[in-house]
């Protein structure tokens, strides 16, 4: 069965000096703040465009490499996945760059790579983000 998740954004101003308030609407997990500054300078306290796809990115990357490690034999204790998302202003996402660190018992540093680049291919956000550079550092605990 096919799901749907929505999310809203309401902007207010132009660009430079406006902001908005994202709304998680399926989740009801709440709004935060974004604005330009904090997408194109510092955060401070507001979210942007890019964390919410590094937030999906390192989700999805990890649910499908527990996946891929489990139906190998070789489920994970743990998995602490990071996703930076570069952006650039005129250019835009320039890359995303996974950093996974794994507990596999029974799995060595070879085995939780491949595992790892698999998942980097495979994941829906990676595939929805095929457009970009999505490059990967995979090591064990």
């Amino acid at each position: 069965m096919a799901t749907t998740r929505t999310a809203h954004t309401v902007w207010e101003g132009n660009l430079l000096d406006g902001n908005g308030v994202v709304t998680f609407d399926s989740s009801g997990i709440g709004q935060q703040p974004v604005s330009w500054p904090s997408r194109a300078e510092q955060a401070n306290g507001k979210t942007s465009p890019e964390e919410m796809i590094a937030a999906a990115h390192s989700s999805c990357f990890s649910m499908a490499l527990s996946h891929g490690l489990a139906g190998a034999g070789t489920p994970p204790t743990r998995l602490e996945t990071k996703a930076d998302v570069t952006f650039q202003p005129g250019e835009g996402i320039t890359g995303i760059h996974l950093t996974v660190r794994g507990e596999v018992p029974g799995l060595d540093a070879d085995g939780f790579a491949a595992a790892a680049e698999d998942a980097k291919k495979n994941c829906p956000v990676s595939q929805a983000l095929a457009g970009t550079t999505i490059t990967l550092t995979a090591e064990l605990a």
